[in-house]
């Protein structure tokens, strides 16, 4: 597995895999070729259908600010969900042509070029890792620690920081998306609220479901955010950590951090061996994912052993099998913003009822992982980040009830 480094991301939404990947891959071509006239990108499958609502064409513009730039869309079921196709010209000679994946999480994969990451991470299953850490006696953290370098802690600390930030934007933000469907910012509505003080249960529910929004309307909006492990799934992660350090006095910032490295060390496993991208495996893949790590490092700060923590994220991860990518309009907007605050709430609940369960269960998260990866392979494209099926085949504009916010 890779370092967590290509997992966490600092970048700006609203889709790690139509814009932070594609924006990554047209700034190398560019650099290769500064003599280039024109670009002609193809855009095919989940891109080509969704990349307008995901500002996919407006990323790569932007990238490529001062060449002339012309788009096309296809589908091909043989090709890669996220495929897209890159031609270089100097006038009307073609220099070079690129074909990429965009494999989610704002990595990217270029047909015939030697990928540039080092695998890290000597075991890829959670198994073999929990064998490990035990024979050892030391933590997730500490596992984490052996393979990454010696500026790992300062870049989790960017990462928290990143974080905190687009909470703190997107709650005092009040505005209204980008896009037809005009959606109003919830998180500073949910906020500033009078009950804050009190701090019940319904309380810490909607402080937890504000953190939430605030960082998927960030990423709505273009902000900048990190992947965890996508930017569909943005605000789960930083939601449930802002809480438990609000809220528990045992939790310190550094404890943060060190829930980040365990978050990050099951969405490696999520990576490596299924996958975190919508267009290959539906939601599932993205907030069921980022509510797996949620719940894992939520069960780390709370001192749960290892098992227990397994138990939590194979929890969160079980519970959002079959959930389909289907943004309407092409926008993730909805269902994804209000799913990252339904999910945060769920990894909380996950890590609690693993601290009661742990001994009875009987399945592990490599089998949940395998399973999630088969489910999505099962699913009909239509439910895969395409906006052909689901909620976004659906949902009529003149169903709104005009009360709604």
């Amino acid at each position: 597995m890779y370092s967590l480094r290509s997992l966490y991301q600092i970048g700006h939404g609203p889709s790690s895999s139509h814009t932070m990947g594609p924006a990554k891959a047209v700034q190398e071509v560019k650099e290769k070729y500064l003599d280039a006239t024109k670009f002609y990108i193809t855009l095919y499958n989940s891109l080509a259908l969704t990349g307008r609502g995901h500002l996919t064409e407006d990323i790569i513009a932007s990238v490529l600010d001062g060449y002339s730039v012309e788009f096309s869309n296809k589908v091909d079921v043989e090709k890669h969900p996220n495929y897209f196709v890159i031609e270089v010209y100097k006038n009307k000679d073609l220099l070079d042509s690129f074909r990429v994946k965009s494999i989610g999480g704002g990595r990217i994969i270029f047909d015939g070029i030697e990928e540039k990451d080092i695998e890290i991470y000597p075991l890829n299953q959670f198994k073999q890792i929990s064998k490990y850490c035990k024979k050892e006696k030391i933590s997730l953290y500490e596992y984490v620690m052996l393979y990454e370098n010696d500026t790992f802690n300062t870049y989790l600390k960017e990462v928290w920081d990143a974080m905190k930030d687009a909470i703190s934007r997107g709650i005092e933000t009040i505005d209204v998306l980008p896009g037809p469907l005009k959606m109003k910012r919830k998180a500073h509505m949910l906020y500033y609220q009078d009950d804050r003080h009190e701090m019940t249960e319904v309380t810490e529910n909607r402080i937890v479901s504000a953190y939430a929004y605030a960082v998927s309307e960030e990423n709505a909006a273009g902000g900048l955010i990190v992947t965890a492990p996508t930017c569909g799934a943005c605000g789960i992660l930083p939601a449930v950590l802002l809480y438990a350090l609000e809220k528990h006095k045992h939790v310190k910032e550094k404890d943060i951090l060190e829930a980040l490295a365990v978050a990050g060390l099951f969405g490696n496993l999520i990576k490596y061996n299924a996958s975190i991208s919508g267009a290959v495996a539906g939601c599932q893949a993205e907030v069921g994912s980022a509510c797996s790590m949620a719940a894992a490092a939520h069960a780390y700060l709370m001192g749960l052993e290892i098992n227990q923590i397994e138990y939590a994220a194979e929890i969160a991860m079980e519970h959002h099998l079959g959930l389909t990518c289907d943004p309407v309009n092409g926008y993730v907007q909805i269902p994804c913003i209000e799913r990252n605050a339904v999910a945060a709430l769920r990894s909380i609940n996950a890590s609690r009822l693993a601290f009661f369960l742990s001994e009875t269960r009987k399945i592990s998260f490599d089998m949940i992982v395998e399973t999630m990866y088969q489910t999505g392979l099962d699913m009909n494209t239509s439910y895969k980040e395409t906006s052909l099926g689901g909620l976004a085949k659906y949902y009529k504009e003149d169903d709104e009830d005009v009360n709604c916010w």
